[in-house]
């Protein structure tokens, strides 16, 4: 019990800055600015575009995590942890300086029509890279919590690899990739830092947020940034509260 009392400095730290949303937004003139619609729109649909793309690329990644034993594990883990252990900024520099348009991938891309920067191609990408090392470490913990026992129940059974997967991994770990994925769509709806650096435009909820800030300071922005957490606070809030209830039954 004494914890509890020596927590609550640390809960009011965390909780302060959102009582104190609430109590100061303009709920009597409560609308978006100009603009702010359209950011909406694009943090929505990009987002829905990537999270996909991120699944796709993440999940056999993090299955191969979980399950090998190979020497070429270690360098891949560092790999991933990398560029999410880099400031976004430099990663934003960085993919400038890969993919750029003054670059010889940026230039190749370019001949083929397909040319990243400043479009929603770009957006995607920046967005790829924040999401993809989160989703695959989350992920991995997910396969590793898959019983081993029980994929190699279903070989003996005669089920190929991928009957294997779908049947029985996948399904166990459906949960655990259910959090991966939240967490992955909190990280690519919220990125500020790549996102300003590689994709400008078309601008999303963050950028705008920055822009409104800049131009007509805080009193402007508290509407969007209302319309950014009911973005991506729920799914995980919810997942969180399943999680619990799981806990306790």
């Amino acid at each position: 019990m004494r914890s509890f009392w020596l927590g609550i400095p640390a809960v009011a730290l965390l909780v302060i800055p959102f009582l104190t949303l609430a109590l100061i937004t303009p709920w009597h003139d409560f609308r978006l600015a100009y603009g702010d619609g359209q950011a909406i729109s694009v943090s929505l649909l990009m987002s829905a575009v990537a999270l996909p793309l991120i699944a796709l690329g993440g999940i056999p990644l993090a299955l191969w995590l979980a399950r090998s034993r190979s020497r070429w594990r270690g360098p891949i883990e560092i790999a991933v942890l990398v560029p999410l252990l880099t400031p976004p900024l430099a990663v934003g520099i960085l993919l400038i300086s890969a993919y750029g348009p003054y670059s010889s991938i940026g230039e190749a891309l370019a001949k083929v029509g397909l040319g990243l920067n400043n479009n929603p191609g770009a957006f995607v990408l920046a967005q790829i890279y924040a999401g993809l090392p989160w989703f695959v470490l989350s992920a991995r913990t997910a396969f590793e919590n898959v019983p081993r026992d029980t994929e190699e129940a279903g070989e003996t059974l005669g089920a190929s690899a991928w009957q294997v997967f779908w049947r029985l991994t996948l399904p166990q770990a459906s949960r655990g990739l259910a959090a991966a994925l939240a967490l992955a769509w909190v990280r690519i709806i919220g990125e500020f830092g790549i996102v300003l650096v590689f994709s400008y435009f078309p601008q999303g909820i963050p950028v705008k947020l920055f822009i409104n800030l800049q131009n007509d300071g805080v009193e402007a922005v508290y509407t969007l940034l209302w319309a950014l957490l009911a973005a991506t606070l729920p799914l995980p809030l919810w997942l969180a509260m399943r999680a619990r209830k799981r806990h306790h039954a």
